[in-house]
């Protein structure tokens, strides 16, 4: 069984060939090697987890400070948007109650208000008094 070299365009030879699969299983074995001494019970020994416990601690802290500090950043935003929300629809209704208010203060609204209690517009002008004083 021959392989064919893709940058060559050549056939390998089947030394070439026996000494690629060599290195890979060199490789391979090396890399199977290093995960075992990392994991090896020598490795990890009950000293150094004890020794490094006030640091696995440390770090278990800063991430659930991290989640709750997300989590109320969050909480914020839906606040900020529920809030931005609410302040639309108060506008709204601020503008709506204005227009109404600016509708029934006009003179026509309020002369058809004062009909129905029996009151009148004055058809002429104010009359304006005058007190004399006396000199002395």
């Amino acid at each position: 069984m021959s392989r064919k070299n893709t940058i060559r365009n050549q056939e390998l030879s089947e030394d070439v060939q026996e000494e690629m699969s060599d290195a890979v299983e060199e490789k391979v074995e090396e890399t199977q090697d290093f995960i075992r001494t990392i994991f090896s019970p020598g490795r990890i020994s009950t000293y150094l987890v004890t020794k490094n416990l006030p640091f696995v601690a440390f770090l278990v802290l800063l991430t659930l400070i991290y989640i709750s500090n997300r989590h109320l950043a969050e909480r914020t935003v839906r606040q900020i948007d529920r809030l931005g929300k609410e302040v639309k629809e108060l506008s709204w209704d601020y503008k709506s109650l204005s227009a109404e208010l600016m509708k029934l203060t006009t003179q026509t609204e309020i002369a058809k208000r004062a009909d129905t209690l029996g009151l009148k517009e004055r058809t002429e002008p104010p009359i304006k008094l005058e007190v004399l004083k006396e000199k002395r």
